[in-house]
């Protein structure tokens, strides 16, 4: 549900005919945009540009206390606000576009202008350092309910959009790119901006704007540029993204038995059906932008399917391997799906970092190695096209290079070489991407993690929660990389020699989990603790791994178990990136203590492999009566 408020700016010398015209029209756009109720205030304090020129009314009392009334009515009934200017010429969409934010956060119309007053970083908008200004403000905006309150506290502020920037607000940005908006003061721009906005085929435009605009090297030529063709006929067919999505995951799911059949045309069949999946995953959010069909729920299906579906082919190789006498697939698979899951990780955790450092601008550090490779990775991101620009987008190895490298060696070669390339570069794009964001993270002088429900992100079972948390000590970070590396030097150990002449390596595996368990309560606030979701993550998979070593357990079996830890970890991110509901999400099951001593109390006691099985269906089965009662609820409301 959405307020709308239309103001009158300062400034505007409109014939009082054609000012009645345009403000007709931008009601009608508001109320088309899904705005309840349109309210029409003459003088509210919105934002003065970089020159200082005002571009609204700003002093009068009762534009102030009318502004006040609006959002405590929008607070009251849950609604979020969508202000406009009555001098803006637009395509309806982009007051569409503002009031439909996919995660519901708070967005502000800008345009590209090197001499404004603000600066857009990573989609967000920010104030801008003199000479670094990226962005203008064209007098539209629209505050999410969470961020009414400090609209409230500012709204006698002279500059409304400086006074919520300056309290926090990170708003998301809403550019025209291939739609016009302008904000008209006088006869003969207003004609001109209407010429503007006529040429414009705003159909055309909005399916453009449904693209990506900074995507991946093989989604922007390889998909990108024929997807929208298929987004249009999903649109015209009445699909919604979330049955694209279904779709998605069909084509996937044929891919991985195509490749378990390993025949050399059918693994040219997974291949393409592989592509073609890709290509669906990448039209089921351009169809949601193309018709702001968004939902929080829909939106954390899509990011789980893409894990299901990538470990899926994972599986689906390893056993196309396996079936042609190819030995080491499983391993391979296995260290594809625990490095992948701790590289994801430390993406949402460092974009949250990098989103919470946008916040507190002021607070980060002008000099020194993180701030220079910042104001590196800001250039090479202006140049884009060029060869740093892209070499910087490919070598993170993303899910688009990551999946055509699997369709394309899986086609002409074997599942085993397929894994292998997998693991062989996000290896390094992971030691690549951890140096960098690390001495970057340095350099923000922010953290992040203790933002949150920590407990609830670590992923801490009731033995911490209850037991050892209590304790309070200790570094979290070091002790979850402590933890980390005694996993792995057991999964080395029982790798290399005889894992029943090492027992005690699993004995003594609640050393680091008791110690680690130890900081759960402290805060998380050092420059790089927002690493130890990750850190834990991983540790957890190596003991998971280990417990395979020593008990002789199946890989697949192996490979289960870590699939539904996986479902299990993503759910708790997923729903915190789309803003999709908490509710029972992330309660402990056992969490990631108990599990790790209970395996490795299984493993001892000769049930190595019955504890990972079991254990799998009790993590799959959490996971999937969440899912299913939290998909039912939001389909009630």
């Amino acid at each position: 549900m959405t307020l709308a408020l239309l103001y009158s700016p300062a400034g505007t010398a409109l014939p009082e005919s054609e000012a009645a015209q345009l403000a007709a029209e931008l009601d009608a756009a508001l109320r088309a945009a899904g705005a309840s109720s349109v309210v029409r205030l003459a003088s509210v304090p919105v934002h003065a540009g970089a020159a200082g020129s005002p571009s609204a009314s700003i002093n009068q009392q009762h534009g102030v206390a009318r502004l006040r009334e609006l959002v405590h009515q929008a607070r009251t009934s849950g609604e979020q606000l969508l202000i406009c200017p009555d001098n803006l010429v637009a395509h309806p969409s982009l007051l569409w576009m503002l009031a439909t934010e996919p995660a519901g956060r708070s967005t502000v119309l800008v345009m590209a202008d090197a001499a404004g007053d603000l600066k857009e970083d990573r989609g967000r908008i920010v104030p801008a350092t003199p000479g670094s200004g990226t962005a203008r403000f064209l007098g539209a905006m629209c505050v999410a309910p969470a961020d009414l309150p400090l609209l409230e506290k500012a709204a006698d502020r002279p500059d409304l959009l400086a006074a919520l920037l300056d309290d926090g607000l990170v708003p998301i940005a809403t550019r025209p790119r291939t739609l016009r908006a302008q904000q008209v003061r006088t006869p003969a721009e207003l004609v001109s901006a209407r010429a503007a906005v006529a040429a414009v085929d705003e159909d055309a435009a909005r399916l453009r704007l449904a693209v990506k605009e900074q995507d991946d090297f093989f989604t922007t030529y390889a998909v990108s540029s024929w997807s929208p063709i298929v987004t249009r006929a999903a649109a015209r067919l009445g699909l919604t993204p979330t049955a694209v999505t279904g779709l998605s995951v069909l084509f996937a799911g044929a891919a991985a038995l195509a490749f378990w059949q390993a025949s050399r045309p059918l693994m040219i069949l997974g291949g393409i059906l592989l592509y073609l999946g890709f290509v669906l995953d990448c039209v089921d959010g351009q169809l949601a932008r193309y018709t702001r069909n968004f939902d929080a729920f829909g939106g954390w299906l899509d990011t789980m399917a893409d894990r299901a579906k990538e470990y899926a082919v994972y599986a689906g190789l390893a056993a196309g391997a396996e079936r042609i006498g190819l030995p080491y697939a499983w391993p391979l698979a296995i260290a594809a799906i625990v490095l992948q899951t701790a590289r994801h990780m430390t993406d949402t955790w460092y974009g949250a970092l990098h989103d919470e450092a946008a916040a507190r601008p002021v607070q980060q550090a002008t000099a020194g190695v993180g701030a220079r490779l910042t104001a590196a990775s800001v250039a090479a991101q202006s140049q884009r096209g060029s060869l740093i620009y892209w070499g910087k987008k490919i070598v993170v190895f993303p899910i688009g290079e990551r999946w055509a490298l699997m369709s394309v060696l899986a086609a002409v070669t074997n599942g085993r070489i397929a894994l292998a390339a997998v693991v062989g570069f996000g290896l390094l794009a992971a030691a690549y991407t951890l140096a960098l964001r690390s001495l970057r993270a340095l350099s923000m002088r922010v953290s992040v993690l203790d933002t949150v429900d920590t407990m609830r992100h670590r992923d801490d079972g009731p033995l911490v929660r209850a037991v050892l948390s209590r304790v309070g000590a200790g570094r979290p970070l070091a002790l979850a990389a402590l933890f980390t590396g005694y996993a792995l030097a057991a999964v080395l150990v029982f790798l290399t020699l005889d894992p029943s002449r090492y027992p005690w390596l699993l004995a003594v595996v609640a050393v680091p989990v008791v110690l680690s368990g130890f900081p759960a309560r402290t805060r998380h606030g050092g420059a790089l603790d927002w690493l130890v979701p990750a850190a834990l993550r991983a540790a957890e998979y190596l003991v998971v791994v280990a417990v395979g070593l020593y008990g002789s357990v199946p890989p697949a079996v192996v490979f289960l178990l870590l699939f539904t830890l996986a479902l299990r970890h993503y759910d708790l991110t997923a729903r915190m990136e789309k803003g999709a509901p908490a509710s029972g999400a992330g309660g402990a099951v056992l969490g990631w203590d108990g599990r790790a001593l209970l395996l490795a109390l299984a493993a001892l006691l000769g049930f190595a492999t019955a504890g990972t099985a079991v254990l799998a269906v009790l993590v799959l089965a959490s996971f999937t009566v969440t899912a299913v009662r939290d998909w039912h609820a939001s389909r009630a409301r």
